[in-house]
């Protein structure tokens, strides 16, 4: 996903259409989820922020909330948490929701949160080292944090465009990796894993899914007589309400490159990277 996300994620809400790059993302991400919570016993989580760089905003938890997680999401704009909410209640899930200006405060008490969570959030963080401190502050269990992967090769195409002056918001330089790791290890937190995720058999690229593989068949030159019939709308809402129970199984015929590959290789494929951390005193 590239970055007029930042201007265009209203444009998710109407269709729900992620198509198939942020559908098959969900899915592995799920699974990382559901590791976790089986591992450190999650009863409650906090995503912050919970905007990122994929499709509909504030949905990355639901798995766990299925299982019973008391999930609690932050965003820096009102009415993006509003869609929030009423995404969430179409699915009958409770959910709470806070507006938090620049996350340089969590509004929650200490070690309220078993599990803090974010998904390519951390450069719209305005101070990285003050975020990172409440987080440490307000998570009691364990930290999960994904960035895009530096080294992929198509992390300069997600930064089209980019400059300070038409995104004075966003803050690339905070998906530092070494960065982080630090600044965990500075608040008291050990990395317990590490490795990369988001490994389709399809590049990073700023272009649907489903056009790619149209491209690679060779089938972009459509006649002109002949109009492209709208794709058909790609989503996991249907799938968490119980409506397409084949979504998961569809979504993991793409897994193979992700389970098999050398990191050498997914260094330069793999869409993001996660670190997973824990109170020192735990270990």
């Amino acid at each position: 996903m590239a970055i007029p996300i930042i201007n265009n994620w209203r444009n998710y809400y109407p269709t729900a259409h992620e198509g198939l790059g942020s559908s098959y993302e969900r899915i592995i991400l799920n699974k990382l989820l559901l590791k976790i919570y089986d591992l450190y016993e999650i009863h409650t989580a906090l995503e912050a922020p919970c905007f990122g760089f994929t499709g509909i905003t504030g949905i990355n938890l639901i798995a766990l909330a299925k299982k019973g997680v008391e999930v609690h999401l932050m965003d820096h704009d009102e009415q993006r948490l509003q869609f929030v909410s009423d995404t969430w209640a179409s699915l009958a899930l409770p959910v709470s929701v806070s507006y938090n200006v620049d996350y340089r405060f969590l509004q929650l008490p200490d070690r309220a949160m078993d599990l803090g969570f974010n998904f390519s959030a951390l450069w719209f963080a305005p101070d990285l080292a003050v975020f990172i401190k409440e987080f440490c502050r307000v998570v009691d269990k364990c930290i999960l944090i994904c960035v895009p992967n530096r080294d992929g090769i198509g992390f300069k195409g997600q930064l089209k465009g980019y400059s300070k002056d038409l995104y004075p918001d966003l803050y690339p330089q905070h998906i530092d990796i070494p960065s982080i790791k630090y600044l965990m290890r500075s608040n008291g937190w050990t990395l317990v894993d590490e490795n990369y995720i988001d490994c389709p058999p399809w590049p990073d690229i700023g272009m649907s899914k489903e056009d790619y593989f149209q491209k690679l068949l060779g089938k972009t030159n459509q006649p002109a007589e002949k109009p492209t019939e709208p794709s058909t709308p790609v989503s996991i809402l249907p799938y968490y309400r119980g409506e397409d129970p084949q979504f998961e199984a569809r979504m993991l015929r793409f897994q193979a490159f992700e389970l098999f590959a050398p990191d050498f290789l997914k260094r330069f494929w793999a869409h993001h990277r996660y670190m997973l951390f824990t109170r020192e005193q735990t270990q």
